[in-house]
């Protein structure tokens, strides 16, 4: 008996070692396991060439972006079912739902509070902004081609530098210090270095004008083709709302595969590699880009969606208003509180390979933005209801080693 129990005990602790055996072979494999191999984003195989994934930083020819091997998995719905969020098309519609309705909902009260205070103080009767419309057509006139065309590029130029300046010398001077607390890349273009940003601007200026003119001209002849409401007479309100629903969800759709494509091999490097020097963007970088990237990427979408609802000049107007702002809080490296999160839109200028969408819908439907949301820039990605910056809400979170060391 006693050798018997022996027996067992022996074969137990042969089994047992056997097991621990297999678990640290497997462990010392796993730690051997290559760190270059080369997997594709999003499913989209030969984008951006080959995607090489080896351990932090990347690489900026063609959005080569490295990561730690098998670090994230490869496919990527079972990336969104471990992040708890299931990927069907009911959650993207809801999304898309929940992001039009509380940008629309925003927009209304703005409207109806500012019209209210306009009213009392400018003490005017009947509908503010049919009378102030009015005004201006007795003074500039009624031909569409002043409004579609120069009213086009002076109005976009105007929101775009106005902003965009604001920006510059905040960049430019470094100060107030305060305010880069909220930094999403905490030093960098602290400041800007000037020789870069004049390149900048003067890449943006002639994109607006040079490029910007004629694409306006030609926006003219098709909105006249297509027909537009006549100048005199404003929107209801109701039908502005409708109208920019429709044009975030145009621009949507047609800004994510004009941009996605301009990460193909085939534009990459010879188009859209220009934008992307700055990894660290600031705003007024938001239209630096080569012509053809500017018109197609740029230029079109926001237009596409004006076209196909054959909009009153002034909602074009307002929308392009809204796009440029929307774009310029998305380069400007700022995450501020109450604002839109740029975090997305960052994310892709560090990494090259995720987030190619403007409210990330499609994004979450093709995948990509698994790496993003497997990152702590993902925890961020939230309109700050408080004055605590983003970064320090939610902290980079140390390296196992450090936190050992510190234990």
């Amino acid at each position: 008996m006693g050798r018997t129990k022996r027996n067992r005990s022996s074969i137990m602790r042969d089994k047992t070692g056997t097991k621990s055996s297999s678990s640290s072979m497997a462990d010392s494999e796993a730690e051997r396991a290559p760190t270059n191999q080369e997997e594709v984003i999003g499913g989209h195989e030969g984008e951006c060439g080959e995607t090489k994934m080896a351990a932090g930083g990347h690489e900026g020819e063609c959005g080569e972006t490295k990561m730690a091997a098998g670090k994230q998995p490869t496919n990527q719905r079972a990336a969104a079912d471990q992040l708890g969020q299931p990927y069907t098309l009911i959650s993207l519609l809801t999304s898309v739902l929940f992001l039009i309705s509380s940008a629309l909902i925003v927009f209304a009260a703005f409207r109806n509070t500012l019209t209210w205070h306009l009213q009392r103080f400018w003490g005017a009767s009947g509908d503010f902004w049919q009378a102030g419309w009015d005004r201006i057509l007795d003074a500039v006139g009624e031909d569409p081609v002043n409004f579609w065309v120069f009213g086009t590029v002076i109005f976009t130029f105007s929101v775009y530098w106005i902003l965009g300046g604001i920006y510059t010398v905040m960049d430019i001077i470094n100060k107030p210090a305060a305010l880069r607390r909220y930094k999403i890349q905490p030093g960098t273009n602290e400041p800007v270095e000037t020789k870069r940003l004049i390149k900048v601007i003067g890449s943006v200026v002639f994109n607006q004008i040079v490029v910007g003119l004629p694409v306006s001209y030609l926006s003219y002849f098709l909105m006249a083709w297509r027909g537009f409401p006549p100048l005199r007479e404003l929107p209801t309100f109701h039908w502005v709302c409708a109208e920019l629903a429709l044009h975030i969800l145009v621009e949507e759709i047609s800004f994510y595969y004009s941009h996605r494509l301009l990460h193909s091999r085939m534009f990459y490097k010879h188009i859209h590699k220009q934008h992307h020097e700055w990894t660290a963007p600031i705003s007024v970088t938001a239209i630096y880009c080569h012509p053809i990237e500017h018109i197609f990427s740029n230029l079109l979408p926001p237009f596409l969606g004006v076209f196909i609802a054959g909009s009153h000049v002034a909602t074009a107007y307002l929308w392009f208003a809204i796009a440029i702002i929307s774009t310029l809080n998305a380069h400007s490296g700022y995450h501020w509180p109450f604002f839109p999160s740029p975090e997305a839109h960052d994310f892709h200028h560090l990494k090259f390979n995720q987030c190619y969408g403007v409210l990330g819908v499609l994004d979450r439907l093709h995948g990509t933005d698994t790496v993003f949301r497997n990152s702590r820039n993902y925890a961020r990605h939230l309109t700050m209801l408080t004055l605590v910056p983003a970064r320090e809400l939610y902290p980079d979170q140390q390296p196992k080693y450090k936190q050992q060391k510190a234990l």
